[in-house]
């Protein structure tokens, strides 16, 4: 699109350089004495005046600019994507090594929970054992005391 209009642009330039426009205005009294005017406008493209081929020549050059500039918007926007695309498989691998990590802690934290649930259950289950054995030698006690 950029080519085009530059192109159109070139091409103008020489079409309204290589252009000679001329007026003329004539005033002519008639016989009852009123005046007519007449403007005359000639407009000539002087096409000795245009060499065409260093109208070539110059739009040869516009060309190889036009590629070259569109080769640096090219190479550039290519360094760009590139540049996002190691940013976002970088961030990408970041993510996971936080999730992995995440993971990790909360299967250590579940275990430790359930080996601290399960240490609480031996210790209830001891204390239970310990206080039902008091309770049954108490019970014993009381029973020798009522005997006697």
């Amino acid at each position: 699109m950029k080519k085009q209009i530059l192109m159109a642009l070139v091409i103008s330039t020489f079409t309204v350089a290589c252009t000679k426009s001329t007026t003329k205005t004539e005033q002519v009294e008639n016989t009852d004495g009123t005046v007519t005017t007449t403007t005359t406008t000639v407009t000539e493209t002087s096409p000795h005046g245009v060499d065409s081929a260093k109208v070539n020549e110059a739009k040869e050059k516009v060309d190889a600019k036009l590629d070259q500039a569109g080769d640096k918007i090219d190479n550039a926007a290519q360094k760009a994507k590139d540049k996002i695309d190691a940013t976002a498989d970088k961030t990408k691998q970041d993510l996971n090594k936080a999730g992995n990590d995440i993971k990790t802690e909360a299967n250590k934290v579940g275990k430790d929970i359930k080996t601290g649930a399960q240490e609480a259950g031996k210790d209830a289950k001891e204390a239970a054992r310990k206080g039902a054995a008091k309770v049954e030698d108490a019970a014993k006690k009381l029973k020798e005391d009522l005997s006697k």
